[in-house]
């Protein structure tokens, strides 16, 4: 363990606090959606944007995250992701239109991408390689599960009790005092021997292009593919894709080394992961809708009816640890997948008139096992078998694949959905939501293919030896 004038084990409870309230973010607003779109006024395609002005621009900063706090100092960036996302929050809660709601939680997503990378590096710099960094990451990763069902359910007994603004207010006290803490017994730490150059450009053109592309997407449904606008979304897309491409290609400092995708396995898992996101971020999306929309359940009731799904990732992630080692990570992965398939094909054929005992648990039971099945091996083939100086860059890539995949595969399925739903009925809703979790069965089905197509034993040989030979720690 590395000596510090504070005890490292209160650095932690610190640090967890905080990535407790990012975890947290992720699920309690999902509850709250029927609510917000009521008072806001916003279509079924335009709902999505609560969800992907987040997750699109935590996916596209995360990795300058990352290296700014390298750079300009890991408990710096904390303290400052703290401040834009505890001060988004607020604003959040106070926002009056849905673009002001949308605008703000973009700005809360960079709060995030500042704060998530930062606080697992002062976890590695506090805690010393062996045993005791174990630890640490191990409370790290049960934070991250134990956030997600949380989320869930106080999303809903917020939302229920008072209002939706309250998910959003809740972070402010937790974040003031999270970062009055950090300021006090968090230790500063950086790399010395770093050059001083930042990838802003790519950070911006990537984000930038990926929000045109998903506006583009949504657009479509109502302004017809061939409209004006739609195309001119997409060539801006297309535009800030090449550029970061080209900004990649020439910068001193890349935020992504794009020599990096040439390890056959790291590639393959990134992929896999980006279709697995896909269809996740949909599922849970359209699920929320069924659940309070057609089955009638209060904001409470729908919080607590998901907490099957984050039991049993939990359960099927640590069968995958034990499984992964003896019998390969490509059979659990393409077993996860594939009960990921039945599981949405379940969803796929909800009625109206269905009951959540019979026609959402059985799918949600399949569904989380498969997840779970799925993100331990696709951990293992992303981050094993790299050199050590690219360690970071492989866990931010794996993350930020994740992040942009449930994004663009959450506008696409809406898209599709609004397109079938002609109406505000719920027979009509239904019959919208049977195309989203069908699409996202084929998300999760092509990610199956990738795998299979591109990954062989000789590629995962030294992963599976390295992970028989010590214990797997999941990063979630």
């Amino acid at each position: 363990m590395t000596k510090h004038s504070t005890n490292p084990w209160l650095v932690l409870v610190l640090i967890c606090v905080a990535q407790f309230m990012v975890v947290l973010d992720g699920t309690i607003v999902n509850v709250a959606l029927p609510s917000i779109q009521k008072d806001l006024g916003l279509s079924e395609a335009n709902l999505q944007w609560i969800i992907n002005a987040y997750t699109l621009v935590f996916g596209g900063f995360l990795l300058l995250g990352g290296r700014a706090g390298d750079l300009l100092g890991r408990k710096r960036l904390f303290l400052i992701g703290l401040v834009i996302f505890t001060s988004a929050s607020l604003l959040n809660g106070l926002a009056t239109s849905s673009g002001m709601l949308i605008g703000l939680r973009a700005l809360q997503g960079l709060g995030a991408a500042l704060i998530s990378p930062a606080a697992l590096s002062i976890i590695s710099t506090t805690f010393a390689e062996g045993k005791e960094r174990a630890k640490a990451l191990g409370v790290w990763a049960a934070i991250a599960i134990g956030g997600s069902a949380v989320g869930l359910v106080l999303g809903g007994w917020l939302t229920q009790s008072f209002s939706w603004p309250w998910i959003f207010f809740v972070n402010v006290p937790v974040g003031i005092a999270a970062f009055f803490a950090a300021l006090r017994f968090v230790p500063e730490s950086k790399d010395e021997h770093a050059h001083r150059s930042y990838d802003l450009g790519g950070a911006v053109t990537v984000t930038g292009g990926l929000m045109a592309l998903v506006y583009a997407i949504v657009k479509a449904e109502t302004k017809g593919w061939g409209a004006t606008t739609t195309i001119g979304f997409f060539v801006l897309a297309v535009v800030l894709l090449v550029s970061f491409v080209l900004i990649e290609l020439r910068s001193a400092e890349p935020l992504v080394r794009l020599s990096i995708f040439r390890t056959r396995s790291l590639t393959t898992a990134n992929i896999a992961m980006f279709l697995v996101g896909s269809g996740m971020f949909a599922m849970f999306f359209f699920n929320t809708l069924y659940i309070q929309k057609v089955l009638l359940y209060h904001p409470l009731k729908a919080g607590i009816a998901f907490l099957p799904f984050t039991a049993g990732i939990m359960i099927s992630a640590g069968i995958a640890s034990t499984l992964a080692p003896r019998i390969g990570v490509r059979p659990v992965a393409a077993a996860g997948m594939i009960m990921t398939v039945l599981g949405m094909l379940l969803f796929a054929r909800m009625p109206v008139g269905g009951s959540y005992l019979t026609d959402v648990l059985p799918g949600m039971v399949l569904a989380s096992l498969g997840m779970g099945a799925v993100f331990m091996p696709l951990t293992l083939v992303a981050t094993t078998g790299l050199e050590d100086e690219d360690q970071g860059l492989a866990s931010g890539l794996f993350n930020t694949s994740q992040q942009i995949g449930g994004a663009l595969g959450l506008a696409i399925l809406s898209t599709i959905a609004a397109g079938r739903t002609h109406g505000g009925s719920a027979a009509q809703l239904v019959h919208g939501f049977h195309y989203a979790f069908a699409g996202a069965a084929c998300f999760v089905a092509a990610a199956l293919v990738v795998m299979l197509a591109m990954l062989r034993k000789r590629h995962v040989a030294r992963i599976e030896s390295a992970s028989s030979a010590e214990p797997v720690m999941l990063n979630v």
